[in-house]
């Protein structure tokens, strides 16, 4: 299993929610089994995303997704997201 993380900060996160929310289609489509959406606790415009895939190559290919860098830009993203993936142990 692989998991990719996204962090990023948002203008608004009620905004950038209701985006996400609406993307749980384009994820279940594009192999995400599992997600959760993490806010800091002194920034809750400061958000962490996770998304579980059965493969890396799935996941390398959600993060290319058209329509998730159109929701990043409707949702508020400020500025590059730090990304990275896991394997689990």
């Amino acid at each position: 299993m692989t998991t990719l993380f996204v962090r990023h900060e948002v203008s608004d996160y009620a905004t950038w929610r209701q985006v996400y929310d609406d993307l749980r289609s384009v994820q279940k489509a594009n192999g995400v089994t599992a997600e959760a959406v993490y806010q800091a606790v002194d920034n809750p415009n400061d958000v962490t995303v996770t998304h579980e895939f059965a493969t890396s190559e799935a996941a390398q290919a959600f993060g290319q997704l058209q329509e998730l860098r159109a929701a990043m830009r409707v949702g508020g993203v400020l500025g590059a997201p730090t990304v990275w993936l896991t394997n689990k142990a």
